[in-house]
């Protein structure tokens, strides 16, 4: 199993708009093709708010299928085109990691091959 981190720099003038479509619309396809969020957090600072969440994926070919199946799907490109024309871009630099872990990591749930 490997992890990925995803941090999105969010806006405050467009955060709560941010949210409802991360929360109502992505999330919900991202499930569709396989997405397991484990944690999401969100995270200001002085000049910027973050936005993070935690995916857990077998592998990192399913990984990269799953993002090419949702960047893909009709719903969410029509979901953040109407949400871009109505607030603007919701978000601005992404950063991701794919978090492979040490063979001294401590287990999460679900890795029980970890820390072997």
């Amino acid at each position: 199993m490997i992890h990925q981190i995803r941090i999105y720099e969010i806006f405050e003038h467009n955060k709560a708009a941010f949210h409802e479509r991360f929360r109502n619309h992505a999330w919900r396809i991202m499930r569709a093709y396989g997405f397991n969020i484990v944690g999401i957090w969100e995270s200001a600072g002085e000049d910027r708010t973050e936005f993070i969440y935690l995916l857990a994926w077998p592998d990192e070919e399913t990984m990269r299928a799953a993002w090419v199946a949702f960047k893909d799907d009709e719903e969410w490109k029509a979901i953040k085109r109407a949400t871009n024309a109505a607030h603007g871009d919701l978000v601005g630099e992404i950063r991701e990691s794919v978090l492979v872990p040490t063979a001294y990591s401590p287990a999460l749930p679900g890795d029980s091959n970890l820390g072997e």
